[in-house]
């Protein structure tokens, strides 16, 4: 039956956790593309049936007419779910920029396909661009805090050299605890480099 595949597609990233990114399904959305093309195909034929018999396309109402009109409207619900499909996962990728940073962990950079890569990279690169010309890092305190320096403790180990927004330099070994302004740890909390420590 037509449009099963393109359904499916979009059952698939629904069933998903809100804001969560499943893994891009390349082989059902191939399925669908080829589907369309298919549909196509057979569109374009039995429009060329009807001319050469002499037949109005618009007007007539015969066998060839309907098959058409079938294929049609199975093409535009493909091409539909294949868009949704696209537009949601670019949706969930936006939103992880503000949530994760300009970085993706490994785990969610492996659901990516390579155009959804090369889309957040640049959307990343833009939205950097605008924030510098602007000086002002729109990705850290989006609910404002009552202390601009938190406590943290290091994670995992980032290393020496580390140059923080007042040009100094730290060195953030794994296990050390560090008084930090709120904008310069916010990147690595993000990253689950660091942890916050309250209390």
């Amino acid at each position: 039956m037509y449009g099963r595949k393109g359904c499916q597609l979009l059952k698939e990233l629904s069933s998903s956790e809100k804001g969560h990114l499943p893994q891009f399904n390349s082989d059902l959305f191939e399925q669908v593309f080829a589907e369309c093309s298919q549909h196509h195909l057979e569109l374009q034929s039995l429009i060329r049936k009807m001319q050469e018999e002499g037949l109005d396309v618009q007007t007539a109402k015969n066998a060839d007419h309907h098959g058409a009109l079938i294929h049609h409207l199975a093409l535009v619900r493909n091409k539909r779910c294949l868009m949704a499909y696209v537009y949601n996962r670019a949706d969930v990728i936006r939103s992880l920029l503000w949530k994760i940073g300009h970085v993706l962990p490994k785990e969610i950079e492996e659901k990516l396909s390579h155009s959804e890569e090369v889309y957040f990279k640049k959307h990343s690169a833009r939205l950097k661009s605008y924030m510098s010309s602007l000086q002002v890092d729109l990705t850290v305190d989006m609910v404002p805090p009552k202390d601009p320096y938190i406590k943290i403790r290091v994670l995992d180990d980032i290393g020496e050299g580390i140059v923080l927004s007042d040009d100094k330099t730290a060195n953030f070994a794994r296990h050390s605890i560090h008084f930090l302004k709120r904008t310069d740890a916010e990147q690595f909390i993000s990253r689950g480099l660091m942890e916050e420590l309250t209390g």
